[in-house]
């Protein structure tokens, strides 16, 4: 699997930024969700510059080559992900931590082989000089944002993980706090006065039984930094159509619909138990002193 970590780290200064940011994950190819994701930045007012995806522009749906195309040529900042180390490299799958043997596992290659046989060598090697990590100053704090984590680009890391490894993590940075994506489940930590935020996956579903997929947008103000997480709708029914037209795996095509993942393979015990739970979510703020969730 495509370990970044091991390799050379890339970092875009986006330097200080004054105004609320929006941060989305995993397009996955999901060219409807994609779509509709550019929509609502622009219905929102937040501009190009002020927008960062996480990650994994390319994986389980139908349209890799148009999903790409809407990314690149928005404007907007990306972070690499596994995925787009591995179509960079022309690798042979997506080095996404699953375990062998897992239904994850078997499924990937059905998806990777479809995405790379249709993704143009142009937007490969984009993606190959693509940042593998951005960083900001915001509210008087330090982000970081990569893909999985710092230290590699596949890690998983939910709410239930322990906190250690996400102060460990934060501490290599030097920064304040680490935004992120690559499990596709949207949370926001603070612990001990630092950040853990991720703000979820537009292309899938978050296992909690809606077709809803989910982004966030960060306000700073004089005294911290106010963290929501919202709700994505678009035509899920059109982009699961398309994959079993295709001949995509039934499973993903039929998450994009149901709201449930068709495993939980890659899930701790808690995020199992969690599965099928409509997630709901109040904003938190973050300052030097405190924080709150209203």
């Amino acid at each position: 699997m495509p370990d970044k970590a091991a390799g050379k780290t890339s970092v875009l200064n986006l330097g200080e930024i004054n105004e609320p940011i929006l941060v989305f994950g995993g397009p996955y190819s999901n060219l409807q969700a994609t779509a509709a994701m550019m929509q609502c930045a622009r219905d929102l007012g937040i501009p190009p510059g002020r927008i960062i995806c996480t990650g994994d522009i390319v994986a389980y749906c139908g349209n890799p080559e148009d999903t790409t195309d809407i990314v690149r040529n928005a404007g907007i900042h990306v972070v690499q992900g596994n995925c787009e180390i591995s179509f960079g490299n022309d690798a042979d799958s997506c080095g996404c931590g699953f375990d062998a043997g897992t239904t994850c596992d078997r499924l990937s290659v059905q998806w990777y082989d479809f995405a790379k046989q249709r993704l143009s060598r142009e937007a490969a090697t984009w993606m190959s000089a693509l940042p593998t990590q951005i960083r900001f100053q915001m509210g008087g704090k330090s982000l970081a944002v990569v893909h999985g984590a710092p230290s590699s680009v596949n890690q998983f890391i939910f709410p239930s993980t322990p906190v250690e490894p996400k102060l460990s993590e934060i501490s290599a940075t030097g920064c304040d706090g680490i935004i992120c994506g690559h499990s596709g489940l949207p949370f926001t930590q603070i612990i001990d006065g630092l950040l853990w935020h991720n703000a979820g996956a537009i292309g899938l579903p978050a296992n909690d039984g809606t077709r809803r997929t989910w982004f966030s947008v960060i306000t700073p103000d004089e005294q911290g930094l106010r963290f929501e997480h919202l709700p994505l709708e678009y035509d899920a029914e059109g982009a699961s159509d398309e994959m079993l037209a295709v001949g995509l795996p039934n499973e993903y095509a039929n998450a994009l619909t149901s709201g449930w993942w068709d495993n939980c393979d890659i899930l701790p015990d808690e995020e199992t138990k969690q599965q099928g739970i409509p997630l709901s979510f109040e904003s938190t703020y973050w300052s030097s002193l405190r924080h709150t969730a209203e």
